[in-house]
């Protein structure tokens, strides 16, 4: 445990006033429970859909079916039995061909996308593998460069090595996606919002721009950073949508996971043959933890999505800080894009500071409860420096032109109390900057 972490709550309390409360009192956010100046950020967005909670709590589910359990069983045979030579007892044969923790999971994750079948693998890059897998030699994909680190290096490292030829641009700069677009095209993928600069794409219109050029291409999108509450691209006509589970979806950084989710029956059927001959599927404990998590999805999405704008409105006043990338926020570039496609937005963001890497990795360090480290959605408060972490292997000129530099930091943030982590965020940023 962080020794000065109890010292920042308990001792400092008398300090807060001081400390905080002009930055809540300028930008109206003293109290998160009576927040109309922070709700008023949302204003214009989606309506959330009802039902989102009953669902991961009942779907699948049902007691009846699990020998009177209220919660799913943990089965870990790796094997099931067989009534005869050529009949197996049940839908199960083999744990690689399927579980029934992960068949749960996978209906789940189905039904709060509003989607028809849904897929786990053993990571979020398993996912992103799986899907790709669908292309062949000769076959083109299109990729937005501004994506995951890991993700940037699968496309251009290892899928050219399939015979797969890859396109990465900006698809949301206006010619540039029907420029790209090719007869050997079969798969358009990108994230909104982007990681890390919080670009959000419009998915209706890159659908449209990609249908009428071909309606047989693939779009394919990256929904980690929102989850399937507060964002469902498959009600914009997306094709695929994939999720890193082991971020908010699951929210406790313990697991490893990845999902996809469809309405296409072909689709689904190729990405069915992939998973099982593959392998890269995930534990039934994995499935189990997940599947628990996703039932109170919600209640912590409002509170990322509360606590985060609030961070952000606070961090946009300070005078060491050039740009806070928060689709919450009204000087966010897509904002209403981000309106008219999501019911909010998480926990993660991103800001650019006044200094360099020194001063990055300084405050970073400095921070007492916000912990220096990679990932995100989980209930702790993270910060990372993208350049020098997840986007590390993107190359420079990359890096330089996307806007991922040495002075921009991500920040996931958790569960805490929200004048924590802004106490916290501005004695760090004393410290940085020398103050």
């Amino acid at each position: 445990m962080k020794s000065s972490i109890i010292g920042l709550s308990i001792n400092h309390q008398r300090h807060r006033g001081r400390v905080i409360a002009p930055y809540l009192t300028q930008i109206g956010l003293r109290r998160m429970s009576s927040q109309k100046d922070d709700e008023d950020d949302f204003c214009g967005f989606l309506e959330q859909k009802p039902g989102y909670s009953t669902a991961a709590v009942h779907v699948a589910q049902e007691p009846e079916k699990q020998g009177g359990a209220v919660v799913p069983p943990i089965t870990m045979s790796s094997t099931f039995k067989f009534k005869s030579l050529t009949e197996p007892f049940n839908t199960y044969i083999y744990g690689r061909l399927g579980n029934p923790v992960r068949n749960t999971l996978e209906e789940v994750l189905a039904a709060l996308e509003g989607g028809k079948i849904g897929f786990t693998f053993a990571s979020g890059m398993g996912a992103i593998s799986a899907v790709s897998l669908l292309l062949g030699k000769g076959d083109h994909l299109i990729t937005s460069e501004d994506v995951y680190g890991g993700t940037y290096t699968l496309f251009s490292e290892f899928t050219p090595k399939l015979g797969v030829e890859v396109s990465m641009v900006d698809v949301s700069e206006p010619g540039v996606l029907e420029k790209t677009l090719k007869k050997n095209t079969k798969m358009v993928y990108f994230e909104t919002p982007t990681n890390p600069s919080i670009k959000v794409i419009d998915i209706e219109e890159t659908v449209k721009k990609v249908k009428k050029f071909d309606n047989k291409i693939m779009v394919v999108v990256d929904n980690t950073f929102l989850g399937s509450y507060l964002q469902r691209p498959l009600d914009f006509g997306a094709d695929i949508v994939l999720y890193s589970l082991s971020k908010f979806m699951n929210g406790n950084s313990d697991v490893i996971l990845g999902g996809v989710i469809v309405n296409d029956p072909a689709i689904g059927d190729r990405l069915r043959f992939i998973q099982r001959i593959v392998g890269i599927i995930p534990s039934p404990f994995d499935c189990y933890l997940v599947n628990r998590s996703l039932k109170t999805l919600a209640i912590r999405m409002e509170r990322h999505k509360m606590t985060t704008l609030a961070i952000a409105r606070w961090l946009e006043c300070h005078p060491n800080i050039k740009e806070v990338m928060h689709p919450g926020l009204k000087s966010h570039k897509q904002r209403n894009i981000a309106k008219k496609q999501s019911t909010g937005h998480s926990g993660v963001f991103s800001f650019r500071h006044c200094g360099d890497v020194k001063v990055s990795e300084k405050l970073c360090t400095s921070l007492k409860i916000f912990t220096l480290a990679v990932s995100l959605g989980g209930h702790e408060s993270l910060v990372q420096i993208p350049s020098q972490m997840t986007h590390k292997l993107v190359p420079d000129d990359v890096k330089k032109r996307l806007g991922i530099t040495d002075e921009v930091i991500r920040v996931s943030v958790g569960l805490e109390d929200c004048e924590d982590l802004i106490e916290d965020l501005d004695q760090g940023l004393k410290i940085a900057f020398g103050k």
